[in-house]
């Protein structure tokens, strides 16, 4: 997932000294030599470089731990907005991989065919376009797969929900519901 819109990035860069146990970090322009011996984590990030020793005033300390977790919510107001107005002005929304005539994945092949079987009039909708999009309706929905099935505004659930909602005559009586009203 690309967190570019929202995180800056933070540039750290571990330079270690051949001969010494001296390393030298950098961030953003400001280096810090310190004399110690280093550790590092199996999956750090830094990017490491031989014979490199810059001396400035220290601007801030190094801790042991380098990996750190930065969430991003992908689900900006704007796009919780367009999301509400897409939901409730359309009795039947189907967020999916492709389109209705050429789905690209498997499941949401079979809500289309489950739709398509009740006669429902639906609007579909490629999260494959968008990865904001894709990201953001997870969040919005509180649901991490898709197919993502709306019906009446309301968040219905993915495949696996769908089918079994069409087996017991559950989803007959909404989508029937929703094309009345």
């Amino acid at each position: 997932m690309s967190f570019s819109s929202c995180v800056k990035p933070f540039p750290l860069q571990v330079h270690l000294h051949p001969t010494t146990s001296c390393f030298n970090s950098h961030v953003s322009g400001t280096t810090t030599t310190t004399t110690s011996s280093l550790s590092l984590p199996p999956r750090s990030s830094l990017v490491l470089k031989q014979n490199t020793i810059l001396h400035s005033q220290p601007k801030f300390q190094l801790k042991q731990r380098f990996s750190t977790t930065i969430r991003c919510s992908a689900l900006t107001p704007e796009l919780k907005t367009t999301l509400d107005k897409v939901v409730t002005s359309n009795k039947i929304v189907l967020f999916m991989k492709g389109t209705k005539d050429f789905p690209q994945c498997g499941f949401s092949n079979t809500v289309v065919q489950i739709l398509r079987s009740l006669n429902a009039s639906f609007e579909t909708i490629n999260i494959l376009d968008n990865d904001m999009l894709r990201q953001g309706l997870k969040e919005y929905s509180s649901w991490p797969t898709f197919p993502q099935l709306y019906i009446d505004g309301e968040f219905f659930g993915g495949c696996d929900i769908t089918v079994e909602a069409y087996k017991n005559g559950e989803l007959q009586e909404l989508v029937e519901k929703a094309m009345c009203s």
